[in-house]
């Protein structure tokens, strides 16, 4: 196709397009034909020369599948050949990234590609007003964020009430209504990052609210925190730390009854203990600077697996006006839930569905189960050349932190840029605050800076560069290297703290080594890190503490292993919750 002239190519378009409408199962021979002209157009429109692995990952996309690719191999180019192909073939697709910024640059990116089809490009974030949603969302190619997706979705749902399905659709265009609905159905999604969406985003249900006009008496907050200050662990309640949650204890509950002269709610054994135990999670479960930052006089919750701030997201039952108060903060007004979902359910629903990222392997069983996803992983354009050293272990983290700045001084010697990796903003300032006491010039990229994200990723492999980022760097950002950087080895990763998955650290270590670029990955690990208190075996610590690096860096992988069975198995009871709900919602009648 490169000899055509630009009509001989609109020519080839046009057949592209009507081979693939021509029947409703489209042949691999439509669809070849289909990604080559998709190919071409992205040349002439983007200057961008597709490799075979990107049409391999598109060609497995458009067949229902996870893609895998290794980072920089080209996602955003891979999922918008496939979005064009559908688009051609007339299949409205919807591209779902994990965050506005991250929808807004690929609709600027890869516009010219769609436009360059004849397909139209619409943008939903949770800038864009509900006026213009519609008209996105009717366009060929739609770029979306999961979560502002999902809630349209269920908007629609509650606007429809029980005219649902296609024959409420009809019935309701017929009657005026049509105005109400947003999307056009559920046809074809390709979910960027798809394990963070469709398995780290699925262990907390989607809930749409709506505030309700009410005076809450904060002191009663302000009683239960006071009340839940003076108890002691292991007397009054028990932390239960893999699961994240308090139990109280007889001896606290026959403590509590002297509260019930307080009068109401204090008079309710039931209300006075779910107070308390609110109370005493939000006193020592929940952490300032690692579950959530305050901003702006607000309480703001962190994603434990991104480090990205979770805009206008709160939580339930309570939790969120006892950590207000903990804070010193005014509450925020009381909202009541109209519509509940989770993301394991909205997206069983599409027609297709078919996801990227370049960490599905460990979690390619769930995504089968429960989504009947299959996991497709595309070999590399060029061979991964990165360095992984074994992981580092120590006993204390003063130990850990000492022996990393002695590595990034070495590296920096050297001039070779370092990135720093931390679990939490907590992380990312004691991070920076060890690396001032050494003299060490760096920058910080964490869910406080997030505003100038792409600006500091950016500077992040040049020669010297030493950045200091929570996990929000390991999704969605690129560094690309500076002259020179690679005779000197490239990227250096260090990941100061494992995460409670593997997923997340392997993310991390994308960060280097792209495109067959030379990199270094170092990962440490201390007996006192969160992971191992959370999910280390109290026994297997003591005994590692007199062993040394290499038995503390195995407690660490059993602690990781520990927490990815428990997040798996809360999602999937999160899952048949919902699922009876739904049914016990549809045996009642009423829409969801």
């Amino acid at each position: 196709m490169e000899r055509l002239d630009e009509a001989a190519f609109d020519k080839e378009i046009r057949a592209a397009r009507a081979a693939l409408r021509a029947t409703a199962n489209r042949s691999d021979a439509s669809l070849a034909n289909a990604l080559a002209v998709a190919s071409e157009a992205a040349r002439r429109a983007l200057a961008l020369q597709a490799f075979p692995s990107q049409i391999l990952g598109a060609a497995a996309a458009l067949r229902g599948m996870a893609v895998e690719m290794a980072t920089g191999e080209g996602k955003t180019l891979t999922a918008a050949l496939a979005a064009s192909v559908s688009g051609l073939a007339g299949t409205p697709a919807h591209l779902v990234t994990v965050n506005g910024y991250l929808a807004e640059r690929d609709a600027r990116e890869m516009g010219p590609l769609y436009r360059r089809l004849g397909l139209s490009c619409g943008l939903v974030t949770e800038k864009t007003e509900r006026r213009d949603r519609a008209a996105a969302y009717r366009c060929d190619i739609t770029l979306c964020t999961s979560k502002e997706l999902a809630f349209d979705y269920m908007r629609d749902r509650l606007a429809l009430g029980r005219r649902q399905g296609a024959f409420g659709h009809k019935v309701a265009r017929l009657s005026g209504a049509s105005g109400t609905s947003l999307l056009r159905g559920l046809h074809f999604a390709i979910v960027d990052e798809a394990d963070s969406v469709l398995i780290d985003e699925a262990r907390t249900p989607l809930i749409l609210s709506a505030e309700i006009p009410e005076d809450r008496d904060q002191a009663v907050f302000d009683r239960a925190l006071s009340l839940a200050a003076a108890m002691r662990e292991g007397r009054d309640y028990l932390l239960l730390a893999r699961e994240r949650r308090i139990a109280l204890l007889p001896h606290a509950q026959r403590g509590l009854a002297t509260a019930a002269a307080l009068g109401p709610p204090w008079n309710e054994i039931a209300e006075r203990e779910r107070l308390i135990e609110l109370a005493l999670t939000a006193l020592r479960v929940v952490r300032r600077d690692e579950n959530y930052l305050v901003r702006d006089g607000k309480a703001e919750i962190v994603d434990e697996f991104t480090g990205r701030i979770l805009p206008d997201r709160t939580w339930s039952e309570g939790l969120q006006e006892m950590v207000e108060r903990k804070e010193g903060l005014a509450l925020s007004p009381r909202r009541s839930t109209t519509a509940r979902m989770t993301y394991q359910r909205f997206f069983r629903r599409y027609r297709c569905l078919a996801g990227m990222s370049g960490t599905l392997r460990e979690v390619a069983g769930e995504l089968w189960r429960t989504y009947r996803l299959p996991v497709a992983a595309i070999a590399p354009h060029r061979p991964d050349r990165k360095r992984w050293h074994a992981i580092r272990g120590y006993v204390s983290g003063t130990e850990k932190w000492e022996a990393i700045a002695r590595q990034i001084r070495s590296i920096h010697a050297r001039r070779a840029p370092v990135l720093i990796g931390t679990r939490t903003v907590a992380g990312a300032e004691r991070a920076s605050a060890v690396l001032r006491a050494h003299g060490l010039p760096h920058v910080v990229l964490s869910a406080a800076q997030d505003a100038a994200e792409a600006s500091i990723i950016a500077q992040a492999g040049a020669r010297g560069a030493i950045t200091v980022a929570t996990n929000m760097a390991g999704r969605g950002t690129d560094i690309r290297l500076a002259e020179g950087v690679a005779a000197l080895g490239g990227l250096h990763v260090l990941i100061t703290e494992p995460h409670e998955s593997r997923r997340i650290d392997r993310q991390l270590a994308g960060r280097c080594g792209r495109q067959g670029d030379p990199g270094v990955v170092c990962s440490y690990v201390a007996l006192d890190d969160a992971l191992l208190d959370w999910h280390g075996l109290s026994s297997a610590r003591r005994v590692a503490a007199h062993c040394g690096g290499p038995v503390i860096a195995r407690i660490a992988r059993i602690a990781q292993w520990r927490a990815e069975r428990l997040h798996a198995r809360m999602r999937r009871d999160l899952l048949h919750s919902d699922e009876f709900l739904g049914d016990a919602i549809a045996f009642a009648g009423k829409p969801e």
